[in-house]
């Protein structure tokens, strides 16, 4: 039943925002009562604490997935934006607007873990890449790993990029172009060329 709640809990947050999602509209969608819900967890709060530890776990482990198929770097960010799309619907709601205004601490602590997780993602992928000379060999790995996060995470900031302007998916697509754009090598152009096609 504690799964059950999770997974549903998951879905509604992500296409409806945190904030939005009451427990009676929880327990009304999994035709249980509020009790059932208390029973597994104390309080709402620590539901979304939950929820997004959760989520969190399962996209790690698909990046993680990914990045051991050993494609070539390029195309491995492309597969990491195809699995992060899918698994975060298309943010209509503005879950992560929603979490992070009203439960600041948990955002924060997400925040954190991405950073974590996704800079030794990206130093491996730039590692990888100017190994096989695809990415230029005379790249800052420190700033461009930081500076690739800090714009993935400011896409999702919907004051800056509206979504009626900016459809999350195209979004990402010119996102991780320009960041391409800037650290390959003639070599690597080409490949960015063949995947931008076959996107």
């Amino acid at each position: 039943m504690r799964e059950k709640i999770l997974h549903k809990a998951t879905d509604l947050f992500l296409n409806l925002g945190f904030k939005s999602v009451t427990m009676d509209d929880l327990a009304h969608e999994l035709g249980i009562s509020k009790k059932t819900i208390y029973a597994h967890f104390a309080n709402k709060t620590k539901l979304v604490e939950e929820c997004t530890k959760q989520l969190f776990c399962s996209i790690s482990e698909g990046i993680d997935h990914i990045c051991s198929l050993h494609k070539n770097p390029i195309e491995e960010l492309y597969e990491i934006k195809k699995f992060a799309l899918l698994h975060l619907k298309d943010e209509k709601a503005s879950p992560q607007y929603q979490l992070q205004k009203y439960y600041p601490k948990i955002y924060e602590n997400i925040k954190n873990k991405q950073f974590v997780m996704m800079e030794g993602c990206v130093v491996a992928n730039i590692k990888k890449g100017i190994s096989l000379g695809i990415y230029r060999d005379n790249l800052n790995i420190d700033f461009v790993s930081r500076i690739y996060f800090a714009g993935v995470t400011s896409l999702k900031d919907h004051e800056l990029f509206p979504v009626t302007k900016f459809p999350m998916g195209s979004l990402m697509d010119d996102y991780l172009e320009y960041h391409l754009r800037g650290i390959v090598t003639p070599k690597g152009r080409q490949i960015l060329n063949k995947t931008i096609t076959s996107n």
